[in-house]
Formats: C-alpha cells, sequence, structure tokens
C-alpha cells in the first residue's frame, strides 16, 4: 500500500481488491506510455484550454496593500473549474483499459461538469452520484450535466453531501466492478487515487513555475484537496511558503464547519488512512461550509503528511470572510471566483499586508462562481 508517511494507503473491502490493484498496474503502464501523455496533452491543450493564464490582480492588491496578488486562472479551464485536468486523463485511462461505464460522485457538481465533458468527447457514458442537498444547492451544475449526456443520481442517505455520494459510489463500484471504472475527483480515496489525481492536477503547478518563477507565498483552498495538491506538488521543494485554507464554516468552536486538518485526527474514510472529522467513538461527524465542494469530513492523506511535516501552512476561512472575500473580488478585478476559491483569496487578503509590495502571492482561482449565484444571493439575504 502506498502511503505519505504514515497516511494513505488502501483499506477496502476484498471484492474491490483485483479492481484496484488493476487499477495501479494499469496507471503506472499507461502513464509512462508517451503515446497516452501526448493525447493527454493534446486533450489539456486544445479542449480544456491549457495554459491557464496567470492575472495580476491589481486592484485588489493596490486596495489590500503589502504584497502582489496574482490569480492562477484555473476558472478559465473548460467548464469553469480545475476538474477537467483530471477527468481528462482519469477517462484517457478508463478507455485504455477497455472501461465504458464510468461512475463518479460529485459536490459542487464541477467534478460531475467536468467527467460529463470529458465522457462526451471520448464517447463514453457517465453516472454521477450527488447528495440530494448538493442537488437542490447546485441545481444549475445539475442541468449542465444531463445536457452534456450524464445519468444523475440523488443521494438521500446521511447528511446528502460529498461524503455520502462518495459512499454510494464505492457501493456501485463494487457490485459493478468488472465492466465499471471508479473516476474519483479529489486527491482521496485507496492508492492509487491520490497519486493519480495529483499526477494529473500538478499541471497547475507547473505551469505556475514556467509562467513567474518561484512565487514567495503559494495558497489553495483545501476540501479533498485537488487544486490545492497540484499546486502544491511541484513547489514542495522550491522556497515558496505554502497556505491551504479550508472551510471554517461558522467558526470552529461552532462545530459547524469542514476544517479537518485544522480540528480532526487520523482516521479510516474512503479506503485510506488521512485526518478525519470524527467523534470520540469514531463516527463520522457532519460538516458545514458555504461551499458545497468544501464539504467534506476528510482530506487527501498527502495533505496530512504535509500538515505533520510542517512543510504546509493550513488555515481556515469562515463563510463571512468567504463572502467578503467573493464580493471583494467581484467588484475590484470584475471576476466571479467559486466559493470554494474564495476560501483561498480570504486568506491572500489576510496575508498581503504582512508582506512587501515586492513580494507575489500566487492564489489558485479554483473555479468560477456562476454556480454559486443562488448560495451567496441567499446568505445575503439572511445575513
Amino acid at each position: 500500500m502506498s502511503k505519505f508517511g504514515d497516511f494513505g494507503g488502501a483499506y477496502i473491502p476484498e471484492t474491490l481488491v483485483p479492481a484496484v490493484e488493476e487499477l495501479q498496474q494499469e496507471y503506472a503502464r499507461f502513464s509512462q506510455e508517451s503515446s497516452f501523455r501526448s493525447e493527454l496533452e493534446s486533450y489539456l491543450k486544445d479542449y480544456a484550454g491549457r495554459y491557464t493564464p496567470i492575472y495580476h490582480a491589481k486592484n485588489l492588491s493596490k486596495r489590500i496593500g503589502g504584497a502582489q496578488i496574482h490569480l492562477k486562472r484555473e476558472d478559465l479551464c473548460h467548464g469553469g473549474a480545475h476538474k477537467i485536468n483530471n477527468t481528462l486523463g482519469q477517462a484517457l485511462l478508463a478507455k485504455r483499459m477497455g472501461k465504458r461505464r464510468i461512475i463518479a460522485e460529485t459536490g459542487a457538481g464541477q467534478h460531475g461538469v467536468a467527467t460529463a465533458m470529458a465522457c462526451a468527447a471520448l464517447g463514453m457514458k457517465a453516472e454521477v452520484y450527488m447528495g440530494s442537498k448538493d442537488v437542490e444547492r447546485q441545481r444549475l451544475n445539475v442541468y449542465r450535466m444531463k445536457l452534456l449526456g450524464a445519468d444523475v443520481i440523488p443521494v438521500k442517505a446521511g447528511s446528502r453531501t460529498l461524503k455520502d455520494a462518495i459512499n454510494d459510489a464505492i457501493r456501485d463500484w463494487i457490485t459493478n466492478v468488472n465492466d465499471t471504472y471508479y473516476l474519483l475527483g479529489s486527491a482521496v480515496g485507496p492508492h492509487p487515487y491520490p497519486t493519480m489525481v495529483r499526477d494529473f492536477q500538478s499541471v497547475i503547478g507547473e505551469e505556475i513555475l514556467e509562467q513567474m518563477g518561484v512565487p514567495d507565498v503559494a495558497i489553495a483552498c483545501v476540501g479533498g484537496g485537488s487544486n490545492a495538491i497540484g499546486t502544491f506538488h511541484p513547489l514542495y521543494n522550491k522556497s515558496t511558503k505554502l497556505i491551504g485554507v479550508e472551510a471554517g464554516g461558522s467558526g470552529l468552536d461552532s462545530g459547524l464547519h469542514s476544517a479537518t486538518l485544522s480540528a480532526g485526527r487520523p482516521g479510516i474514510l474512503h479506503g485510506m488512512l488521512s485526518y478525519l472529522l470524527q467523534d470520540d467513538t469514531g463516527q463520522v461527524l457532519e460538516t458545514h461550509s458555504i461551499s458545497a465542494g468544501l464539504d467534506y469530513p476528510g482530506v487527501g492523506p498527502e495533505h496530512s503528511y504535509y500538515k505533520d511535516s510542517g512543510r504546509v501552512t493550513y488555515s481556515v476561512a469562515t463563510d463571512s470572510e468567504v463572502a467578503d472575500a467573493f464580493t471583494t473580488l467581484c467588484k475590484t478585478e470584475g471576476i466571479i471566483p467559486a466559493l470554494e476559491s474564495a476560501h483561498a483569496l480570504a486568506e491572500a487578503i489576510k496575508v498581503a499586508p504582512t508582506m512587501k509590495a515586492s513580494e507575489d502571492i500566487i492564489v489558485t482561482l479554483s473555479g468560477r462562481g456562476d454556480k454559486d449565484m443562488d448560495i451567496i444571493r441567499r446568505y445575503y439575504e439572511q445575513n
């Protein structure tokens, strides 16, 4: 079982062992083939729209003071988020493995949309599990998935959010393991998923290095942690200060948050050993966030390793701080960020004034905020 320090591994039922072992072997084989890499690069360039630019947010930087804030514009990827980097990679892998049925889970809906897009482009069928709570608060993305040919399956169990969607997707995979590929959306789950997703998302950090060199600070939001691990991994051995920002919700003391690394402890969830929000008896706690994409009680095992090693600092942004950052970017730069991305922006707004004007912050703007209009509208109506 591949691990990141003490974290990771593959804690799975016996019925899934052959499928996971096959996935490990096939990823190790195909990821090294030049034809696979060139095909993926072609789709990333001509279909997903990479490279994504780095934008110097001059108005925001002037307003906040201190360091210069730059945005890595993953919101400009096809579909509106970084998720397409991973779905194209995994869908190509599934096709080479001879799988024709693709299942996925989604929280905010961006991974579901990106899965539907990749499958449509590659001539494959997608079925997406989504918590019924998220179905309601992300109706636009539900419609987009259906329009793109995917079947959306509402999950009504538990908290009816991302955790429960993953649970049902795994149950489906166990039942249909021979012909089904599970296209996981974040850097979580049993090995090799955290490594695969990290590899496919590392295009973010690699482009940052090519486009601006080594930044002084890099900031990204963390739920499961795919956009953050894609940003941090290529910068890990550089001098950059790395900051991951979790969903502080109503505050850590309230219990209504999704700050796994800040308030959790190690445990096993969805086939991995990682930090986990759990009670004294080991039961998984329900989570809260203004953003559906960060509403998850676990986190990628590599992030857990980064936390314990001290290489990455993990902080939190509350719903109110996120809403303020969201509207601030809209008004200063004419860019509507995803609420997930606004967590990273909130941290940049705190950090920039403590730095010099000659220093640079790069914020991974993981997605755009069209999907969040109803959520932010209701938030301001209630507050």
